[in-house]
C-alpha cells in the first residue's frame, strides 16, 4: 500500500473542504445559513429569508449588522454607541467577499452611522482595503452616506456619568499581562461597602442627569465596566460562497484614535471561499496580537472542524499570557466560525452561568440562539472589577 506523507493528507483536507464535503468534527448542511453574535437574533429572518432567494452572502449577512447599527437603543454599535473618553462616537467595520475575495475596512469614523457599508463601498470603490479617521468620513461623504449626530440623549447622559463619577478609571496605563500591569484587588469587603455607600450618590447624579429611573442602573454599570460592544455575522449559501462583516462602536471611554480588531482583516473578521469565514466579538487588543479569525480559517484549511478550530484560537491567547490566569481571568473573548459547507460553532473564553450562558444565533432555516463552546467554565472577571452591585 502505498504510504501518504502528512504533507499529502494535508492537501486532501484542503481539497475535500474546497469541494464541500463534510469533515470531521462538523455537521454539513449546504444550505442557507448566517451564524452571528446574540445581538444581531432579531435581524436574523429577514436576511434569511433574502439569501435563501438569492441574494449574495455578503449583502445578507450586511442586513443582519445594519439592525444594531440603525438602533440608537443599542449603544454597542453605530448610532446611540457609547463614545470615546472625550464624548465621540468613533466606529469601525470590516467586510470580506468571498466570491470575488474583496475586502474593505474602515477605522475611527465619526458622524457616519452604517459604517459596515462604508466598508463594504471602499472594497468595491476604491484601490484600498482601508481607510480610517478624517479621510474615511470624507470618502464615505463622497459616497453619499449622510453625515449624522451618533451620539443619541441617551449616550450622552451615560458619558456625562462617567465623567463626573468614574473619569479617573480609564484605558490609559498598561494593558492586562504587560510589565507594570498587576491584577487588582478583588473588591474585598470594605471596597465593596465603599461602592455600595456611594450607590445612592451614582444613583443621585444619574437622576440630576435625567436618566430614566428603570435605566440608572444600567447606566452605571457601563461606567464601571466600559462595554466591548461588537456584531459580526458570516454567511454561507447553497454553492458555498461566503462572506462575513464585523462592525463595532468599540471601547466605551476609548483613547481618542483607539482601533480594535473589529476593522483588522484576519483579526475581526476573515473569509477565505475555499474554507470559510469567522469573526470575533470581545478583548480586541488580544485578538489582534493572534489574529484570530485569520487563524481560525487556516486551522480549518488543514482539516480542524469549526469548533476545533475556534478553541486552537482561544488556547493561543492563553499560551500568549503564559496559561497565567491571573490575567487569562480579565480576557474575554468569542468567535464565530462556519465553514463554507455549512458546518458552524460558537467558542468563547468563558461559558458564563447556568442563568446566562455565552450564546450566539444561527438561522438555517430555524432562528434559534445556542450556547457556545467554552474554554473554561464560569464568568471572567468585568474589567475593571467590581462587586455585584443591587438597585439603591
Amino acid at each position: 500500500m502505498r504510504r501518504i506523507s502528512r504533507r499529502g493528507l494535508l492537501a486532501a483536507g484542503s481539497v475535500a473542504l474546497a469541494s464541500g464535503a463534510p469533515q470531521a468534527g462538523g455537521e454539513s448542511h449546504r444550505r442557507p445559513i448566517l451564524i452571528c453574535a446574540a445581538n444581531g437574533y432579531a435581524y436574523l429572518e429577514p436576511a434569511y429569508e433574502a439569501l435563501k432567494n438569492g441574494e449574495d452572502t455578503l449583502d445578507a449577512a450586511l442586513r443582519v449588522v445594519q439592525g444594531p447599527e440603525n438602533d440608537p437603543k443599542d449603544d454597542s454599535v453605530g448610532l446611540g454607541g457609547l463614545p470615546n473618553e472625550e464624548g465621540v462616537v468613533e466606529l469601525d467595520a470590516c467586510c470580506m467577499h468571498g466570491p470575488t475575495r474583496g475586502a474593505g475596512s474602515v477605522g475611527g469614523v465619526q458622524n457616519i452611522k452604517n459604517v459596515s457599508l462604508v466598508a463594504k463601498a471602499v472594497m468595491n470603490h476604491t484601490g484600498h482595503v482601508m481607510l480610517v479617521g478624517e479621510g474615511a468620513q470624507r470618502f464615505a461623504l463622497a459616497m453619499g452616506f449622510p453625515k449624522e449626530n451618533l451620539l443619541t440623549e441617551h449616550s450622552r447622559k451615560i458619558w456625562m456619568l462617567w465623567r463626573e463619577m468614574h473619569s479617573n478609571q480609564d484605558w490609559w496605563g498598561p494593558g492586562v499581562g504587560m510589565p507594570g500591569w498587576t491584577p487588582p484587588e478583588q473588591a474585598p469587603a470594605e471596597r465593596r461597602s465603599g461602592i455600595e455607600r456611594r450607590l445612592g450618590r451614582w444613583n443621585d447624579v444619574a437622576a440630576d442627569l435625567g436618566i430614566e429611573p428603570e435605566m440608572r442602573m444600567d447606566a452605571i454599570r457601563k461606567v464601571l465596566v466600559p462595554p466591548t460592544g461588537t456584531i459580526h455575522c458570516s454567511a454561507a449559501n447553497e454553492k458555498g460562497e461566503v462572506s462575513g462583516v464585523t462592525t463595532t462602536s468599540g471601547l466605551a471611554w476609548k483613547i481618542p484614535g483607539r482601533v480594535g480588531d473589529s476593522p483588522i482583516i484576519g483579526a475581526g473578521c476573515y473569509t477565505d471561499p475555499e474554507v470559510g469565514s469567522a469573526g470575533a466579538t470581545g478583548s480586541g487588543e488580544e485578538n489582534i496580537k493572534v489574529a484570530g479569525a485569520h487563524t481560525i480559517i487556516e486551522n480549518m484549511r488543514h482539516g480542524m472542524s469549526p469548533e476545533e478550530a475556534g478553541m486552537d484560537a482561544l488556547k493561543r491567547i492563553v499560551r500568549f499570557h503564559g496559561n497565567n490566569m491571573d490575567e487569562i481571568r480579565y480576557i474575554g473573548m468569542t468567535y464565530y466560525v462556519l465553514r463554507k459547507d455549512g458546518a458552524y460553532a460558537g467558542v468563547s473564553m468563558w461559558g458564563g452561568t447556568a442563568e446566562r450562558p455565552k450564546r450566539f444565533a444561527v438561522h438555517d432555516g430555524t432562528r434559534r440562539l445556542e450556547v457556545c463552546k467554552a474554554l473554561y467554565q464560569g464568568d471572567g472577571i468585568e474589567w475593571p472589577p467590581i462587586p455585584r452591585l443591587k438597585n439603591p
